[in-house]
């Protein structure tokens, strides 16, 4: 039997992709290993997006050609947005690595294997069309009850700043019922939590001259099974009011909603080319705390992009003290060929964004650990996830309101801990994005 080591690097939605390559292989008799050495191939699913993703993508590239150096016959597969990204450059300056694969051809990634005998094989066509479908064999390697599942590939908007739709292609939606059977199987495999990705769920559909979010979230609530349903990556611009009252109603919809904003000064966001305005988005926040009660946001805001001020910083320092959003993640602008910001001029020191960047997140730990601090002597549902990382005389798990891998962590320290359930947890202490407490009968907040 052949054996094979994925890597996978970059976000969510490339996670996909790679349980997308570790099912073909596996249906086609690849046994997939935990360790690179002894494998008759290594693939390396990169992400192309920033600079620090691609060099994180290159360096992992070159670690694996050293280990091909021990072992000459292994095959070496970069896979992804950065072969997507630099069809030509890859191939001239990465000879080590056997066959290159864009971000439609991975589905046929057993063949490729098989075609580069002897030979350098390069599939990362010219432009983007693949969609992902219920068929596909695919390995959920989240956790055996949880699950991401994307319901969208591409992206519709043409932010100054983002590479995505050159790399991606543009917005391509599943089918309602593609997604609802996907799910379904998920729920029979013992899933609970499925987190809904895509570049903007709030798109789905538009292209098509519609909306179908809310008719497939409805869909999505009958599941059997499925006790929670989390949405990641909304885009402000598109999100309704019929959708704010369907995330108000539904039980299943996780109080939860993932909002990138990227900046709060109304200059910086038209050069950004972003379809908004400060006081747009201050009134979609204040819709949705009202209407919503007890809503969990978390927000990405970029600081160091081109032509941004002292007064711009400020202006956003002062959003993200005013909104207080439950998670955020601050990125400092990278500059990127391709881009309509590459080009601009008032590019700002990279010390300076740095800085802001650092401030912008001791302001957040500051914000977080306050709003934590208001679950302490509260009854959460969690779902556990396991023996904890930190230490295993701790289990470790996940309320509603925190998303896998961004978000912090509930820690179980005293009661019958059931892993892969959901229990209720007394919360007793508060870190910076942590809560500690112990298993419970009783429930009083979600």
């Amino acid at each position: 039997m052949s054996k094979a080591h994925i890597v996978s690097l970059g976000c969510a939605r490339n996670r996909v992709d790679t349980e997308v390559i570790i099912g073909q292989l596996q249906s086609k008799g690849w046994s997939i290993e935990s360790e690179a050495v002894g494998c008759d191939a290594v693939v390396v699913n990169t992400c192309g997006f920033i600079h620090e993703a691609k060099q994180e993508s290159i360096d992992t590239i070159l670690e694996v050609a050293e280990l091909k150096r021990a072992n000459p016959k292994m095959k070496l597969v970069v896979a992804g947005c950065l072969s997507q990204r630099y069809k030509t450059q890859l191939v001239k300056g990465l000879p080590e690595v056997d066959v290159f694969i864009g971000t439609d051809q991975f589905v046929k990634i057993h063949d490729y294997l098989d075609q580069s005998d002897g030979t350098e094989v390069v599939a990362n066509n010219q432009r983007t069309n693949y969609i992902y479908d219920e068929h596909l064999p695919r390995a959920n390697t989240l956790s055996k009850h949880s699950a991401y599942v994307k319901i969208a590939e591409g992206c519709q908007h043409q932010c100054a700043f983002c590479i995505i739709p050159a790399i991606r292609g543009p917005l391509r939606s599943r089918p309602i019922r593609s997604v609802v059977k996907e799910v379904e199987k998920l729920a029979s495999e013992g899933v609970l939590e499925i987190n809904l990705i895509a570049q903007d769920l709030a798109a789905y559909g538009r292209e098509k001259g519609t909306d179908e979010l809310l008719p497939l979230l409805k869909e999505l609530c009958k599941v059997d099974g499925i006790q929670w349903i989390r949405l990641l990556y909304m885009y402000p611009e598109n999100i309704s009011d019929e959708f704010i009252e369907l995330l108000a109603n539904e039980p299943k919809l996780a109080k939860y909603l993932d909002i990138p904003v990227q900046h709060a000064s109304d200059k910086i966001l038209s050069s950004m080319k972003r379809d908004v305005d400060r006081n747009f988005l201050n009134t979609v926040f204040k819709k949705l705390r009202d209407r919503v009660p007890g809503i969990v946001i978390r927000t990405s805001v970029m600081v160091g992009f081109p032509g941004e001020t002292e007064s711009d910083f400020e202006q956003l320092k002062d959003f993200v003290q005013e909104v207080k959003f439950d998670h955020l993640g601050c990125f400092s602008y990278s500059k990127e060929e391709g881009t309509v910001a590459g080009r601009m001029e008032d590019q700002v020191d990279e010390e300076i964004k740095q800085a802001r960047q650092a401030e912008i997140m001791l302001l957040q730990k500051e914000i977080s650990r306050s709003r934590l601090t208001d679950h302490v002597g509260t009854t959460i549902p969690v779902l556990i996830e396991g023996v904890s990382e930190e230490s295993d005389l701790l289990y470790q798990g996940r309320a509603i309101w925190q998303a896998p891998e961004v978000d912090g962590l509930i820690y179980v320290n005293d009661g019958d801990v059931k892993k892969g359930t959901i229990q209720n947890v007394l919360i007793e202490q508060t870190h910076d994005y942590d809560l500690v407490g112990r298993i419970s009968s009783k429930s009083n907040k979600i």
